[in-house]
């Protein structure tokens, strides 16, 4: 198991900060999730105690009560230097369907542009690449994805858009990632999924975990349409194969 320096800082009056060495690494985020396993296995298992990973962090929230720093800062490296690795955590790979139709594709030759690829070469390579999930925020449901070919970086728009349509596919240099609601945003939209990828109706509002891995394939127009009316009606349109990371 790899160890790694971490930092441990306080992040307001409720919460401490855990930074590993930033980096984009699956070997990094994989620590990270064996720690936060490793916590609720060592004190940090009762309600009042929230954690949130993230590429290269581990956020500890306690709503209830102001924390010691100083205390939990000593806690927090003698937990990390004792930390042992479980059982492999299962994960999911979750398999998304895509349109690339021009009407989504907004951005598209902007990014076609950019990478000198042609449509059909970067729609090749966004599909053909298993992403992982490094994080989820911004939006409720929103998946930051790690892993975005060399040949399809693209830099962020360097005017955001006022509104991006749900679903919205888009790049954003090493990063690839779904809008799960109507937004802001500034990246170079290429596509749309028609799966929702959040509902807070649910028990479970997002389907997808940290450390969960996505692969996106491609549909028509016509097919699009129809997952759309079928997600209406609640159809479960979702693919997923079990893992372990």
């Amino acid at each position: 198991m790899n160890s790694y320096p971490i930092q441990i800082k306080p992040f307001g009056v409720h919460a401490v900060l855990i930074e590993w060495p930033n980096n984009i690494e699956r070997n990094i985020l994989d620590d990270i999730l064996i720690f936060k396993d490793f916590l609720l296995l060592n004190g940090f298992n009762d309600k009042a105690w929230e954690m949130v990973p993230a590429y290269n962090s581990l956020t500890l929230i306690n709503i209830h009560k102001t924390i010691d720093h100083k205390a939990i800062s000593i806690q927090l490296e003698k937990l990390y230097s004792e930390r042992k690795e479980g059982a492999k955590k299962k994960t999911h790979l979750w398999r998304l369907p895509v349109c690339y139709d021009a009407e989504f594709a907004i951005d598209m030759e902007e990014v076609s542009k950019h990478t000198g690829k042609s449509v059909e070469q970067i729609i090749a390579l966004h599909t053909a690449t298993t992403y992982t999930v490094y994080g989820i925020g911004f939006l409720p449901g929103f998946m930051y994805l790690g892993g975005v070919p060399k040949d399809l970086e693209t830099p962020r728009k360097a005017t955001p858009r006022l509104h991006v349509k749900k679903g919205s596919v888009g790049l954003a240099r090493k990063q690839t990632g779904i809008y799960p609601q109507d937004s802001p945003g500034g990246w170079n939209i290429i596509g749309n999924c028609p799966i929702p990828i959040f509902n807070s109706k649910k028990e479970n509002p997002c389907f997808v975990s940290v450390g969960d891995s996505i692969q996106f394939y491609a549909i028509t127009r016509a097919q699009f349409d129809l997952h759309i009316i079928q997600a209406e009606v609640g159809i479960d349109l979702l693919k997923k194969e079990s893992t372990s990371a």
